[in-house]
This record gives structure tokens, sequence and C-alpha cells, in this order.
């Protein structure tokens, strides 16, 4: 599952990315569908429409308590979508279960809240070692990679290595939530070391949570990240201008960030 989708000058510094790819996350739609408890719009469709229009994965996470996303979309998605299925989920026995038998290409694995509006932070690997390592043997067994969500701090990633882990997302929502320009650029300057620092110890680097149209460029350029997963904004954005033009516009900055 990884690709080596980044340069080195002579120093052995990443440069830029030569692809950088673009996976969207389609809860919101079961969102919307679920507010009337009916059966639209259909995320199904919704992820159809995101890969014709350019993106290269699609991201779901089916929480324990089913709020958006599914069983009937996971299983859905699997048969249908023609790209990279990505199941983001809590590191549960229920959840793990459905994981193995639907058998996405990666799975994300995530910190879970009843109460929480969306994903709140990273995962602490260093403190569920055991746990998570016995999850990504089962799933490795499957030929499914694993990506764990953690914060950017370099604690995080050389558990996540330990463990065997395939890949880390990166969780960007300090920087996106940063009150002033300053701020911004220090968590910028954090997230840019740290996906660095997931190269050099030969981890696949990628980076979502609260990235939209007006941020997300200043990250799509740190080298050393391979993909973004975006999910809420563009969802947004195609309430306004159709989920077609939303996900081209996003791919565009991703894909071409600042001007390249």
């Amino acid at each position: 599952m990884r690709n080596p989708a980044s340069v080195l000058n002579a120093g052995g510094i990443i440069l830029s990315a030569i692809h950088m790819r673009l996976s969207i996350n389609i809860d919101h739609i079961a969102t919307l569908r679920q507010a009337r408890r009916g059966d639209e719009p259909d995320p199904v469709s919704a992820a159809v429409l995101c890969e014709l229009a350019g993106a290269d994965g699609i991201v779901c996470h089916l929480r324990e308590d089913r709020r958006h996303i599914n069983d009937r979309d996971v299983r859905l998605l699997r048969q249908t979508i023609k790209t990279k299925l990505d199941l983001e989920m809590a590191a549960t026995e229920e959840i793990i279960s459905i994981a193995l038998d639907v058998v996405p290409e990666l799975v994300t694995l995530v910190p879970e809240k009843r109460r929480e509006l969306t994903t709140e932070g990273g995962l602490n690997v260093a403190e569920q070692k055991q746990h998570l390592s016995k999850a990504i043997e089962r799933f490795h067994a499957k030929n499914i990679s694993v990506s764990l969500f953690v914060d950017p701090v370099k604690a995080q990633l050389d558990a996540a290595a330990e463990i065997h882990s395939d890949m880390i997302e990166l969780h960007t929502g300090e920087y996106t939530n940063a009150k002033n320009e300053n701020e911004q650029k220090k968590l910028l300057h954090t997230i840019r070391s740290i996906a660095e620092y997931g190269k050099k110890i030969g981890m696949g680097v990628n980076a979502g949570h609260g990235l939209n149209y007006q941020n997300v460029e200043a990250v799509a350029a740190i080298g050393a990240i391979d993909e973004m997963s975006i999910g809420h904004a563009v969802i947004s954005r195609a309430a306004l201008v159709g989920l077609d033009r939303a996900v081209r516009e996003m791919a565009e900055l991703v894909k071409h960030p600042l001007g390249r």
C-alpha cells in the first residue's frame, strides 16, 4: 500500500511529492441521509461520483453507534468503488470482525467516543501497543494494510512502527483550529518535521482532519505526506456547487498546491 511519493535532495531532505493522493470521506453524505432516516442521499452513489471527479480513494467511518455510515454502506462500497476503500474504525471486536469480512484495502484505526461530534484527537498508540498490535496482525493476515490516526508526536510514530503499522495518518486538527497565523505556521512546521520523521523510519504518511479549501495547500505542499483524507469541507461545498465540482476543486489544491 505504500507509495514512494517523495524525492530527496543530496542531503536526504524530502523536497516535494511526485503525486499527492486525495481520498474523500463520504460520512456526511450519510449524515444527511440519517437526518430523515431515509434512503437519500446514498453514500455509495456519492462515492462513485467522487471517483469520477478524481478521488484516489474513498474513506468511511463505521462507528459503533452507526450514526452515519452503516453496515450496508460498507458492504456496497466494497463491491462498487474502483479505487481504494479506507475503513476508519475503532479497534473493537465487532468492527474488527466486520472489516476482516469486508476486506478493504486499508483500515485506519482511530479513537472513538460516543459523545464526540467527530474524532477529537489521535490514538495513544504508546499506551495501547499490545491491543493494537494484535489487531494489526489480524488485518495483515488478510492482506489489509493498516494506518494509525495519531497526533504529530514522535513517540506515537515510534510506537506505530514498533507494532508494524504500515502507515500513520497525522491528525491536522490543531493546525486547522489555530487562532492566528503565527500559531498556524508553528503547527505546520511540526506537521512537516513529523511527516519527514515518519518517512525516515520507513512509514507511509497520510494526513487529515479539519482541512478545507483555505488551509489545505500548505499541508499538501509537504513532500513527506503521501495522501490527504478530506470529507466535511468537500461535502459542505458540494451542497452549494455540486459534488463533482467540489471534488475537482479540492483535487486541484491537493495535487498542485501553492501553484505547483
